[in-house]
Protein backbone atom coordinates (compact mmCIF):
# COMPACT_ATOMS: atom_id res chain seq x y z
CA UNK A 1 0.00 0.00 0.00
CA UNK A 2 1.49 3.33 -0.83
CA UNK A 3 1.05 6.23 1.63
CA UNK A 4 0.22 9.66 0.24
CA UNK A 5 1.96 12.82 1.48
CA UNK A 6 -0.35 15.89 2.54
CA UNK A 7 1.17 17.87 -0.46
CA UNK A 8 -0.97 15.61 -3.09
CA UNK A 9 -4.29 15.85 -2.00
CA UNK A 10 -6.37 18.72 -3.40
CA UNK A 11 -8.95 21.03 -1.88
CA UNK A 12 -12.31 21.11 -3.46
CA UNK A 13 -14.81 23.36 -2.39
CA UNK A 14 -18.32 22.09 -3.09
CA UNK A 15 -21.16 24.77 -3.36
CA UNK A 16 -24.86 23.26 -2.63
CA UNK A 17 -26.68 26.47 -3.82
CA UNK A 18 -28.14 26.21 -7.27
CA UNK A 19 -27.45 29.76 -7.98
CA UNK A 20 -24.43 31.87 -7.16
CA UNK A 21 -25.04 35.34 -6.15
CA UNK A 22 -24.73 37.85 -8.74
CA UNK A 23 -25.79 35.20 -11.47
CA UNK A 24 -22.47 34.24 -11.90
CA UNK A 25 -20.41 31.52 -12.22
CA UNK A 26 -17.43 30.85 -9.67
CA UNK A 27 -14.19 29.15 -11.56
CA UNK A 28 -12.44 27.53 -9.14
CA UNK A 29 -8.59 26.11 -10.05
CA UNK A 30 -7.09 23.48 -8.69
CA UNK A 31 -4.09 22.47 -9.49
CA UNK A 32 -3.28 19.57 -11.78
CA UNK A 33 -2.73 15.67 -9.97
CA UNK A 34 -0.11 14.04 -8.76
CA UNK A 35 1.81 11.94 -11.30
CA UNK A 36 1.09 8.80 -9.61
CA UNK A 37 -2.87 9.59 -9.98
CA UNK A 38 -2.48 10.93 -13.52
CA UNK A 39 -3.94 8.87 -15.69
CA UNK A 40 -1.57 8.09 -18.94
CA UNK A 41 -2.58 9.00 -22.49
CA UNK A 42 -2.94 5.86 -24.90
CA UNK A 43 -0.07 5.27 -26.83
CA UNK A 44 -0.84 6.49 -30.85
CA UNK A 45 -0.90 3.28 -33.13
CA UNK A 46 1.77 3.39 -35.44
CA UNK A 47 0.35 4.70 -38.78
CA UNK A 48 1.31 2.68 -42.08
CA UNK A 49 3.84 4.70 -44.19
CA UNK A 50 2.38 7.08 -47.12
CA UNK A 51 3.62 6.57 -50.30
CA UNK A 52 5.91 8.67 -51.61
CA UNK A 53 3.87 11.32 -53.97
CA UNK A 54 4.28 10.49 -57.73
CA UNK A 55 6.13 13.19 -59.21
CA UNK A 56 4.10 16.23 -61.08
CA UNK A 57 3.70 16.21 -64.72
CA UNK A 58 5.38 18.66 -66.30
CA UNK A 59 3.37 21.87 -67.37
CA UNK A 60 4.04 24.74 -69.24
CA UNK A 61 3.99 26.54 -66.28
CA UNK A 62 6.72 24.51 -64.53
CA UNK A 63 9.04 23.64 -67.15
CA UNK A 64 11.41 20.85 -66.63
CA UNK A 65 15.25 21.55 -65.77
CA UNK A 66 17.00 20.35 -68.44
CA UNK A 67 20.48 21.31 -67.07
CA UNK A 68 20.37 20.70 -63.59
CA UNK A 69 24.36 20.52 -63.05
CA UNK A 70 25.06 23.10 -65.63
CA UNK A 71 27.11 21.65 -68.18
CA UNK A 72 26.14 23.68 -70.29
CA UNK A 73 26.23 27.12 -69.29
CA UNK A 74 28.90 28.54 -71.47
CA UNK A 75 25.93 28.09 -74.49
CA UNK A 76 23.61 30.75 -72.75
CA UNK A 77 24.59 33.83 -75.33
CA UNK A 78 21.82 36.40 -75.51
CA UNK A 79 22.30 38.98 -78.06
CA UNK A 80 23.95 41.70 -75.92
CA UNK A 81 27.48 39.38 -75.97
CA UNK A 82 27.46 39.25 -80.26
CA UNK A 83 25.88 42.69 -81.26
CA UNK A 84 26.71 46.02 -79.46
CA UNK A 85 25.94 49.26 -81.26
CA UNK A 86 28.25 52.09 -79.42
CA UNK A 87 26.08 55.66 -78.36
CA UNK A 88 27.69 57.66 -81.92
CA UNK A 89 27.34 55.76 -84.70
CA UNK A 90 23.61 54.52 -84.41
CA UNK A 91 21.38 52.45 -86.55
CA UNK A 92 17.11 53.25 -86.95
CA UNK A 93 15.51 51.96 -84.22
CA UNK A 94 13.62 49.99 -86.74
CA UNK A 95 17.12 48.03 -88.04
CA UNK A 96 18.44 47.39 -84.68
CA UNK A 97 14.98 45.87 -83.27
CA UNK A 98 14.35 43.65 -86.60
CA UNK A 99 17.99 42.83 -86.47
CA UNK A 100 17.58 41.37 -82.73
CA UNK A 101 14.47 39.40 -83.21
CA UNK A 102 15.61 38.11 -86.61
CA UNK A 103 18.89 36.96 -84.33
CA UNK A 104 17.01 35.16 -81.82
CA UNK A 105 14.86 33.93 -84.23
CA UNK A 106 17.38 32.74 -86.23
CA UNK A 107 19.26 31.04 -83.31
CA UNK A 108 16.20 29.45 -81.66
CA UNK A 109 14.59 27.75 -84.91
CA UNK A 110 17.98 26.74 -86.71
CA UNK A 111 18.35 25.21 -83.17
CA UNK A 112 15.17 23.39 -83.03
CA UNK A 113 15.55 22.14 -86.79
CA UNK A 114 18.87 20.65 -86.29
CA UNK A 115 18.33 19.19 -83.03
CA UNK A 116 14.82 17.75 -84.78
CA UNK A 117 17.63 15.95 -87.16
CA UNK A 118 20.40 14.87 -84.86
CA UNK A 119 19.25 14.80 -81.17
CA UNK A 120 17.65 11.00 -81.24
CA UNK A 121 20.27 9.50 -83.78
CA UNK A 122 23.19 11.58 -80.84
CA UNK A 123 21.38 10.23 -78.46
CA UNK A 124 21.42 7.27 -78.96
CA UNK A 125 24.99 7.03 -80.06
CA UNK A 126 25.72 8.39 -76.47
CA UNK A 127 23.66 5.53 -75.18
CA UNK A 128 25.24 2.74 -76.86
CA UNK A 129 28.72 3.90 -76.35
CA UNK A 130 27.62 4.48 -72.57
CA UNK A 131 26.61 1.27 -72.43
CA UNK A 132 29.87 -0.21 -74.31
CA UNK A 133 31.96 1.55 -71.21
CA UNK A 134 29.56 -0.09 -68.80
CA UNK A 135 30.22 -3.34 -70.05
CA UNK A 136 33.55 -2.83 -69.96
CA UNK A 137 34.37 -1.33 -67.06
CA UNK A 138 32.34 -3.78 -65.14
CA UNK A 139 33.65 -7.08 -67.02
CA UNK A 140 36.85 -6.27 -67.79
CA UNK A 141 38.80 -3.52 -66.54
CA UNK A 142 37.46 -3.88 -62.84
CA UNK A 143 38.27 -7.59 -63.15
CA UNK A 144 41.58 -7.38 -64.20
CA UNK A 145 42.62 -4.17 -61.50
CA UNK A 146 41.24 -6.93 -58.59
CA UNK A 147 43.05 -9.72 -60.37
CA UNK A 148 46.58 -8.00 -60.39
CA UNK A 149 45.50 -7.02 -57.22
CA UNK A 150 45.51 -10.49 -55.68
CA UNK A 151 48.61 -11.77 -57.72
CA UNK A 152 50.75 -8.84 -57.72
CA UNK A 153 52.28 -9.30 -54.62
CA UNK A 154 52.48 -13.15 -55.21
CA UNK A 155 55.04 -12.12 -58.31
CA UNK A 156 56.39 -8.95 -56.40
CA UNK A 157 57.89 -11.91 -53.55
CA UNK A 158 58.58 -14.11 -56.38
CA UNK A 159 61.25 -11.73 -58.34
CA UNK A 160 62.26 -10.64 -54.98
CA UNK A 161 63.69 -14.22 -54.19
CA UNK A 162 65.13 -14.51 -57.98
CA UNK A 163 66.87 -11.13 -57.70
CA UNK A 164 68.16 -12.08 -54.74
CA UNK A 165 69.22 -15.46 -54.95
CA UNK A 166 70.75 -15.32 -58.62
CA UNK A 167 70.83 -11.95 -59.99
CA UNK A 168 72.57 -10.12 -56.93
CA UNK A 169 75.15 -12.38 -56.36
CA UNK A 170 76.12 -12.43 -60.18
CA UNK A 171 76.64 -8.83 -60.07
CA UNK A 172 78.36 -8.59 -57.10
CA UNK A 173 81.14 -11.32 -58.67
CA UNK A 174 81.30 -9.39 -61.17
CA UNK A 175 81.81 -5.90 -59.79
CA UNK A 176 84.44 -7.39 -57.95
CA UNK A 177 86.30 -8.72 -61.01
CA UNK A 178 85.35 -5.54 -62.88
CA UNK A 179 87.44 -3.64 -59.87
CA UNK A 180 90.68 -5.17 -60.43
CA UNK A 181 91.00 -3.57 -63.79
CA UNK A 182 93.15 -0.77 -64.15
CA UNK A 183 93.71 1.61 -66.57
CA UNK A 184 96.48 3.99 -66.95
CA UNK A 185 97.78 6.36 -70.04
CA UNK A 186 101.03 7.70 -70.69
CA UNK A 187 101.80 11.19 -71.91
CA UNK A 188 102.51 9.67 -75.50
CA UNK A 189 98.84 8.30 -75.73
CA UNK A 190 97.70 11.13 -74.08
CA UNK A 191 98.96 13.39 -77.22
CA UNK A 192 98.05 10.40 -80.00
CA UNK A 193 94.36 10.76 -78.00
CA UNK A 194 94.64 14.33 -78.67
CA UNK A 195 95.58 14.67 -82.24
CA UNK A 196 92.83 12.25 -83.30
CA UNK A 197 90.60 14.32 -81.78
CA UNK A 198 91.56 17.57 -83.03
CA UNK A 199 91.37 15.72 -86.45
Amino acid sequence: MMMVSDDCLVECRIDDSDEDEGGEEEQINTPPPPPEFACKAPTPLPQPPTPPPAPAMPTPTHPVNRDPYGINQHLKVEVSDVLAEPATPHSIDQVWLYSVVGFEKARIWTYRCLSLLFAVPFALLCGIFLAILTCLHVWFVVPCIQLSNTFLPCLRSLCICAVNDFISPFCTSFALCCSQIAISLSNKDWHQMREKEAV
